[in-house]
C-alpha cells in the first residue's frame, strides 16, 4: 500500500486549518484524533484512514463519514449496516479507554476523492458537534496520470515492541515536491507531538537513520510504553506554511517485559513483528 503526495496542481480546496481532526465532549471526556491529510492513493490500490477515540469505546456510537463537493455520505458504521469494499481494522484496544477505528477502503477509485471524517454520534445517530471542515483529505492517482511530484512511503502499519526495544520507523521520500521540511509526529491533532526534524532538534533518544538520501526513518532507542501511539512521517510546504502531505502512520505498541506479546491478539490484522537483537530491532512481515 503506498500512500502518495498531491502534485501543485491537487490543491484546491484543501482545508488550511490546523494539521489533525481533534474533537472532545462539553465535558472533556473523550475525543476524536486523525490525521488531516492530504493523501494520494493510486487507483485500485487500498487505503488506511486512522482514527482513534480517546476516553472512550463504544462501537454503536462511531462513524464514518466522507463530504465531497457539499454532498455527505455514509461509509462506515460501526454498529449497523454492510459496506461493500470497506472493512475496520481488527484491533480495537490500544490504551485502556483509548480505542482504534481505523477503516480500510479496498479497490480505490476516482469516486473516493473527498475528505474523511471520524465522528461519534449523540444518542439521535446525528455527529455530535463535529465539525466538516475538519478530517482526512484523500485524492486517487488515476493509471495513466502523471507521476506526483513527491510520493512518501510509510509501509508499516503496526509495529509490536518491548520495554528496552530499540524500534525502527520507515519512512521513504520519492520526489522533491515543494520547498519544505519533513518532520515526524506522534498522534494528531492540536495534541500531537513533535518527535523529529532532521535539523538536530528531536525528542531524546531518536535518531535519523540516512541510509540514504531518500531514507526519512528514525530509530527509537530504548522504548518505553510511554512510547505507544501513531507515528506520523510529514511533509510541510515552506511558502505558504502548511501541511502539504502525511504518511498513511505506523501505530507502535510496547509492552512491558513481563507482559507476553501474544499473537492471538493481533489476529488478521497486519503486524510486523519486532525481534530484539541488541542494537537495532528488525521488521519481518508476515
Amino acid at each position: 500500500m503506498h500512500c502518495l503526495a498531491h502534485g501543485e496542481h491537487s490543491t484546491q480546496g484543501l482545508s488550511s486549518s490546523v494539521a489533525g481532526a481533534s474533537e472532545q465532549s462539553k465535558g472533556g471526556k473523550w475525543k476524536v484524533l486523525q490525521p488531516e491529510g492530504p493523501m494520494l492513493v493510486a487507483e485500485g490500490e487500498t487505503l488506511l484512514l486512522r482514527c482513534t477515540v480517546v476516553g472512550s469505546c463504544t462501537d454503536d456510537m462511531i462513524q464514518w463519514v466522507k463530504v465531497s463537493n457539499q454532498d455527505q455520505q455514509e461509509i462506515y458504521n460501526f454498529k449497523h449496516g454492510f459496506f461493500p469494499g470497506v472493512m475496520p481494522m481488527i484491533q480495537k484496544t490500544l490504551e485502556p479507554f483509548n480505542c482504534d477505528y481505523s477503516i480500510y477502503i479496498h479497490n480505490v477509485t476516482t469516486k473516493h476523492v473527498g475528505t474523511y471524517h471520524c465522528v461519534r454520534l449523540d444518542g439521535l445517530n446525528e455527529p455530535s458537534g463535529k465539525k466538516l471542515d475538519e478530517g482526512t483529505s484523500v485524492f486517487v492517482k488515476r493509471a495513466g496520470d502523471p507521476e506526483p511530484d513527491l510520493w512518501i512511503i510509510q509501509p508499516q502499519e503496526l509495529v509490536l515492541a518491548t520495554t528496552g526495544d530499540t524500534v525502527l520507523l520507515n519512512c521513504t521520500v520519492l520526489g522533491d515536491g515543494p520547498p519544505g521540511p519533513i518532520r515526524w509526529f506522534r498522534g494528531a491533532g492540536l495534541s500531537r507531538e513533535a518527535i523529529y526534524n532532521f535539523r538536530g532538534i528531536s525528542y531524546p533518544n531518536v535518531t535519523a537513520v540516512r541510509a540514504y538520501n531518500n531514507d526519512f526513518s528514525i530509530l527509537l532507542r530504548g522504548i518505553s510504553t510511554e512510547h505507544s501511539g501513531t507515528y506520523y512521517c510529514v511533509k510541510f510546504q515552506r511558502k505558504p506554511n502548511r501541511q502539504y502531505l502525511s504518511g498513511q502512520g505506523t501505530r507502535l505498541r510496547v509492552k512491558a517485559k513481563h507482559t507476553s506479546l501474544q499473537e492471538s491478539e493481533f489476529t488478521n490484522e497486519r503486524a510486523a513483528k519486532v525481534f530484539p537483537s541488541g542494537e537495532c530491532t528488525y521488521l519481518q512481515w508476515r
